[in-house]
């Protein structure tokens, strides 16, 4: 074999390489029993959901605006490569001493273990494809290590000895009498020496190694079978995970006339300018931020919400209870704290569901309570102020539908929370089974345990879609346009300006209510050259956006948005 350590023995190499064989078998068969058992039992899922939950703030801030919605992506991708790259030493270690590889395996399924069972609702079953793949990988790490031991021996065996030197002198030597010089030699013709005729001397017979070592061959073989047998682990244990969507029990939900619906969109509501932010975000382009590897497939025949805690009465209600409730329609924007000034995560919607504020009521909050402590099915917990919720004024909902269909599963179908006016991580609970009246006293939510602010009002901000920045356009008349939100505020005016010149005022389109986004445009007599453009807007309590640059953490990013272009 290569690289080898010591005389007989695999190299470095071919250890990582069983090493890095025997973990995908582990993840593969462990894959395939969280497929038959439990998606979230996982080990990769659970360590990599283990992983967000003790990521520090500013290394979130960066992953979110380095990767954005393919965070998650890149932090499986970091889970498999730390995994490999420790399998690989378990490798090489294995090929020295067993006893070491075997206890390397026994150190990664305790990790593995110990995070499946840290999951929300955990049970002991959550260690069962950890321990099944970590065993299976044991027997592939062994298997494979006797194989590559085997074929490094028979390699060492089988290595053609030096061949000895020829010993001249003596008799028919070429100094003594019988060589070229004396008599009685067998000399060749011409004073050459032919080996046979020369005493003490022998050729060793040449030797054709064998084109394939029947040992190296078993090791291959068997490292094939392997990594065969962890790719059909991996892929029906997805296949298997199929098993729990909800596709079917989403395409068959039927959604009552609701009592109230949301108003006409008025005239003028969406500015024919290329580019801009439509005003309703279609669902498959709403933004995504959440803390799920794993999106959870809730059967909403199965699907409940309690309301309990500093309450009069306790409340459990069905997904068919929810929709046998008065249902209200309404336009609201959702944004989430983790949107940088200009930035994508933010979007416009019309949502379908029970009144919040009338559900808590009839628990009858008791005096002191300020905190709707509110549980994802996943575990994700958001904490919203009482008061909020109940403003009579404000649709606060508990959301079954998104653009006249049924929640999206990544958008928390089959119910989430939907409050308008709050930054999504404080409000807007996807797959919310559970909310406890509480304080924010005796309960701090995820994000609030990780240093994000526990009051979390939407800021007044805004955001130039075109023209986009590092685009050039042609001099003349062009529209600079986007959108404006101040939820449950109102926009009432938008102004830009051209390099730090005198604010311009923009055209407001129309909206229809308070709840929404709203879009403007300005028309520019653009001149030649680079220019800075920048926009502010104005809610109608009269506070006008902010100048001053603050980061995302830990209640939201303010600043003016702005868009460096070229006129030509």
């Amino acid at each position: 074999m290569t690289q080898p350590g010591r005389a007989g023995q695999p190299g470095v190499l071919i250890g990582a390489v069983c090493g890095v064989i025997a973990a995908a078998v582990a993840m593969g068969v462990a894959q395939l029993l969280a497929g038959i058992s439990i998606p979230q039992s996982s080990p990769v899922l659970a360590v990599g959901q283990a992983d967000i939950d003790a990521t520090p703030l500013a290394v979130k801030d960066w992953a979110t605006s380095t990767f954005g919605t393919n965070d998650k992506n890149v932090l499986l991708t970091g889970v498999l490569m730390v995994v490999f790259l420790y399998a690989a030493g378990v490798g090489i270690l294995a090929v020295r001493s067993l006893r070491l590889g075997m206890a390397g395996i026994a150190v990664f399924a305790a990790l593995g273990m110990s995070a499946a069972l840290t999951r929300p609702g955990a049970s002991p079953a959550y260690v069962l494809p950890t321990l099944g793949g970590a065993a299976v990988g044991a027997f592939a790490l062994y298997r494979l290590v006797v194989k590559a031991r085997a074929a490094a021996a028979a390699s060492a065996a089988r290595a053609p000895a030096p061949l000895p030197p020829i010993v001249f002198g003596g008799a028919g030597s070429p100094s003594g009498p019988g060589g070229p010089g004396g008599s009685g030699g067998s000399g060749a013709p011409g004073g050459e020496l032919r080996a046979p005729d020369l005493p003490g001397t022998s050729v060793p017979p040449l030797r054709v190694p064998p084109r394939q070592p029947s040992e190296r061959r078993a090791f291959l073989v068997t490292a094939g079978v392997s990594l065969a047998g962890a790719a059909a682990g991996g892929y029906i244990g997805r296949q298997l995970t199929t098993r729990h969507n909800v596709t079917a029990a989403r395409s068959a939900v039927r959604f009552p006339r609701p009592a109230v619906a949301a108003p006409a969109l008025p005239a003028g509501s969406s500015l024919p300018i290329p580019g801009i932010s439509p005003f309703i975000t279609p669902n498959g382009a709403f933004y995504r931020v959440d803390t799920a590897l794993l999106v959870p497939e809730v059967d909403p025949r199965n699907w409940t919400l309690r309301i309990h805690g500093m309450v009069a009465r306790e409340i459990e209600v069905t997904f068919d209870d929810l929709l046998r409730r008065p249902l209200i329609e309404d336009y609201v924007t959702l944004c989430c704290v983790s949107n940088p000034v200009s930035g994508p995560y933010i979007g416009n919607a019309k949502f379908l569901g029970a009144s919040y504020g009338a559900l808590i009521r009839e628990a009858r909050p008791l005096r002191g309570a300020d905190q709707l402590f509110c549980t994802s099915v996943d575990g994700f917990t958001s904490g919203t102020p009482l008061s909020v919720v109940l403003d009579t004024g404000r649709d606060s909902l508990v959301a079954v539908a998104m653009n006249d269909a049924p929640l999206p599963v990544d958008h928390g179908f089959p119910a989430r929370l939907v409050v308008p006016g709050l930054y999504g991580y404080v409000s807007a609970c996807k797959w919310v089974a559970d909310i406890q009246v509480t304080t924010f006293a005796a309960a701090t939510a995820y994000w609030g345990q990780r240093g994000w602010s526990q009051q979390a009002p939407i800021k007044t901000e805004s955001r130039i879609d075109v023209p986009a920045g590092g685009s050039s356009v042609k001099a003349g008349r062009v529209a600079v346009a986007g959108v404006a939100w101040a939820q449950h505020k109102g926009i009432e005016a938008v102004e830009v300006r051209v390099d730090g010149g005198p604010w311009q005022q923009a055209t407001l389109a129309a909206v229809p209510d308070l709840d929404t986004w709203r879009q403007w445009v300005w028309y520019w007599d653009a001149k030649a050259g680079p220019h800075l453009l920048e926009a502010r807007a104005t809610d109608k309590t009269g506070y006008t956006q902010t100048a001053l640059q603050a980061d995302v953490a830990p209640n939201g990013a303010t600043g003016y948005p702005q868009s460096q272009i070229t006129v030509f």
